[in-house]
Protein backbone atom coordinates (compact mmCIF):
# COMPACT_ATOMS: atom_id res chain seq x y z
CA UNK A 1 0.00 0.00 0.00
CA UNK A 2 1.11 3.91 -0.60
CA UNK A 3 1.13 4.82 2.82
CA UNK A 4 2.21 8.33 1.72
CA UNK A 5 -1.05 9.01 -0.59
CA UNK A 6 -2.97 8.30 3.06
CA UNK A 7 -1.10 10.96 4.41
CA UNK A 8 -2.46 14.69 3.91
CA UNK A 9 0.56 17.14 3.64
CA UNK A 10 -0.60 20.47 5.58
CA UNK A 11 2.04 23.34 3.76
CA UNK A 12 2.83 26.16 6.91
CA UNK A 13 1.85 24.61 9.87
CA UNK A 14 2.47 25.28 12.74
CA UNK A 15 4.84 27.59 11.08
CA UNK A 16 6.16 28.87 7.47
CA UNK A 17 8.27 26.46 6.11
CA UNK A 18 7.01 23.34 7.65
CA UNK A 19 5.44 20.97 5.88
CA UNK A 20 3.47 18.67 8.43
CA UNK A 21 2.55 15.12 7.67
CA UNK A 22 -1.19 14.54 9.37
CA UNK A 23 -1.14 10.80 9.91
CA UNK A 24 -4.99 11.73 11.14
CA UNK A 25 -5.88 10.68 7.58
CA UNK A 26 -4.04 7.26 7.47
CA UNK A 27 -5.93 6.40 10.47
CA UNK A 28 -9.39 7.30 9.77
CA UNK A 29 -9.03 4.59 6.97
CA UNK A 30 -9.38 1.33 8.78
CA UNK A 31 -7.59 -0.77 5.50
CA UNK A 32 -5.13 1.72 5.41
CA UNK A 33 -4.82 1.76 9.57
CA UNK A 34 -4.11 -1.98 9.64
CA UNK A 35 -2.02 -1.95 6.74
CA UNK A 36 0.34 0.32 8.50
CA UNK A 37 0.63 -1.20 11.54
CA UNK A 38 1.09 -5.11 9.95
CA UNK A 39 4.10 -3.07 8.16
CA UNK A 40 5.11 -1.66 11.05
CA UNK A 41 4.91 -5.32 12.79
CA UNK A 42 7.11 -6.77 9.69
CA UNK A 43 9.59 -4.27 10.14
CA UNK A 44 10.32 -5.62 13.92
CA UNK A 45 11.04 -9.40 12.65
CA UNK A 46 14.02 -10.63 14.31
CA UNK A 47 13.36 -8.13 17.44
CA UNK A 48 13.04 -9.85 20.63
CA UNK A 49 11.12 -7.49 23.01
CA UNK A 50 9.42 -7.98 26.38
CA UNK A 51 6.81 -4.98 26.14
CA UNK A 52 5.76 -1.92 23.71
CA UNK A 53 6.55 1.77 25.02
CA UNK A 54 4.49 4.52 23.58
CA UNK A 55 4.98 8.13 24.12
CA UNK A 56 1.90 10.15 24.28
CA UNK A 57 -0.29 10.91 22.69
CA UNK A 58 0.27 9.35 18.78
CA UNK A 59 2.40 6.94 20.29
CA UNK A 60 -0.35 5.20 21.26
CA UNK A 61 -2.08 4.93 18.34
CA UNK A 62 0.75 3.14 16.49
CA UNK A 63 2.75 1.40 19.82
CA UNK A 64 -1.19 -0.06 21.41
CA UNK A 65 -2.37 -1.85 18.24
CA UNK A 66 1.34 -3.08 17.41
CA UNK A 67 1.77 -4.26 21.13
CA UNK A 68 -1.91 -5.95 20.56
CA UNK A 69 -1.26 -7.43 17.00
CA UNK A 70 2.19 -8.94 19.07
CA UNK A 71 0.51 -10.10 22.18
CA UNK A 72 2.59 -7.78 24.32
CA UNK A 73 1.86 -5.64 26.91
CA UNK A 74 1.71 -1.73 26.49
CA UNK A 75 3.01 1.04 28.54
CA UNK A 76 2.06 4.37 28.30
CA UNK A 77 4.99 7.31 28.48
CA UNK A 78 2.65 10.58 30.15
CA UNK A 79 2.92 14.44 30.13
CA UNK A 80 3.38 14.76 33.93
CA UNK A 81 0.26 14.61 36.36
CA UNK A 82 -1.74 11.90 33.77
CA UNK A 83 -1.01 8.64 35.81
CA UNK A 84 -2.71 7.60 39.05
CA UNK A 85 0.22 5.86 40.66
CA UNK A 86 3.52 6.61 41.51
CA UNK A 87 5.90 7.93 39.06
CA UNK A 88 9.39 9.03 38.09
CA UNK A 89 9.63 11.77 35.63
CA UNK A 90 12.64 12.39 32.94
CA UNK A 91 13.44 15.97 32.18
CA UNK A 92 14.55 16.54 28.54
CA UNK A 93 15.30 19.44 26.45
CA UNK A 94 14.51 20.53 23.12
CA UNK A 95 15.56 23.17 21.30
CA UNK A 96 12.73 25.08 22.27
CA UNK A 97 12.71 24.93 25.66
CA UNK A 98 12.44 21.71 28.37
CA UNK A 99 9.39 19.26 28.41
CA UNK A 100 8.57 16.57 31.31
CA UNK A 101 7.62 12.64 30.88
CA UNK A 102 6.38 10.08 33.34
CA UNK A 103 6.00 6.62 33.65
CA UNK A 104 4.48 4.51 36.16
CA UNK A 105 7.36 3.66 38.11
CA UNK A 106 6.81 -0.41 38.53
CA UNK A 107 5.78 -0.49 34.72
CA UNK A 108 9.10 -1.44 33.17
CA UNK A 109 11.13 -4.06 35.07
CA UNK A 110 14.86 -4.09 35.50
CA UNK A 111 15.85 -6.27 32.31
CA UNK A 112 12.76 -5.98 30.26
CA UNK A 113 13.42 -5.61 26.55
CA UNK A 114 11.46 -2.98 25.43
CA UNK A 115 10.42 -1.60 22.09
CA UNK A 116 9.76 2.15 21.74
CA UNK A 117 7.04 2.94 19.26
CA UNK A 118 6.05 6.56 18.30
CA UNK A 119 3.82 7.76 14.61
CA UNK A 120 6.99 10.36 13.74
CA UNK A 121 10.97 10.52 13.64
CA UNK A 122 12.00 14.24 13.23
CA UNK A 123 14.64 15.69 15.55
CA UNK A 124 14.95 12.75 17.98
CA UNK A 125 14.87 14.50 21.45
CA UNK A 126 11.45 13.01 22.42
CA UNK A 127 12.31 9.75 21.80
CA UNK A 128 15.72 9.79 23.33
CA UNK A 129 14.43 10.96 26.19
CA UNK A 130 11.73 8.01 26.49
CA UNK A 131 14.86 5.68 25.93
CA UNK A 132 17.24 7.24 28.83
CA UNK A 133 13.75 7.27 31.15
CA UNK A 134 13.41 3.16 30.51
CA UNK A 135 16.90 3.13 31.25
CA UNK A 136 16.40 5.10 34.49
CA UNK A 137 13.66 2.03 35.16
CA UNK A 138 16.94 -0.69 34.38
CA UNK A 139 14.92 -1.68 30.40
CA UNK A 140 16.49 -2.41 27.67
CA UNK A 141 15.77 -0.32 24.42
CA UNK A 142 15.93 -2.91 21.77
CA UNK A 143 14.62 -0.64 19.17
CA UNK A 144 12.69 2.41 18.35
CA UNK A 145 9.77 1.79 15.30
CA UNK A 146 8.06 4.73 14.05
CA UNK A 147 5.44 5.02 11.45
CA UNK A 148 7.05 7.81 9.48
CA UNK A 149 10.70 9.14 9.86
CA UNK A 150 11.61 12.65 8.39
CA UNK A 151 14.90 11.92 7.44
CA UNK A 152 16.48 15.89 6.57
CA UNK A 153 16.22 16.37 10.34
CA UNK A 154 18.35 13.65 11.42
CA UNK A 155 17.12 11.55 14.30
CA UNK A 156 18.83 9.38 13.98
CA UNK A 157 21.80 10.89 14.95
CA UNK A 158 20.13 11.41 18.39
CA UNK A 159 19.30 8.03 18.57
CA UNK A 160 23.01 7.00 17.47
CA UNK A 161 23.83 3.46 19.54
CA UNK A 162 19.75 2.52 19.30
CA UNK A 163 18.09 -0.16 17.14
CA UNK A 164 15.94 2.62 14.56
CA UNK A 165 13.21 1.47 11.69
CA UNK A 166 10.49 3.27 9.93
CA UNK A 167 7.86 2.02 8.16
CA UNK A 168 7.77 5.47 5.85
CA UNK A 169 10.85 7.77 4.91
CA UNK A 170 10.40 11.50 3.68
CA UNK A 171 13.47 12.97 2.43
CA UNK A 172 12.68 16.66 2.31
Amino acid sequence: MDFKSKIRVIEGFPKEGISFKDVTTLLSDGEAYQAAIKACLEMLEGINYDVVVGPEARGFLIGAPLAVMAQKGFVPIRKPGKLPYETIKHEYFLEYGSDVLEVHKDAIKPGDKVLVVDDLLATGGTAKAVCELIEKLGGEVVGLAFLMELDFLDGRKVLDGYKVLSAINYES
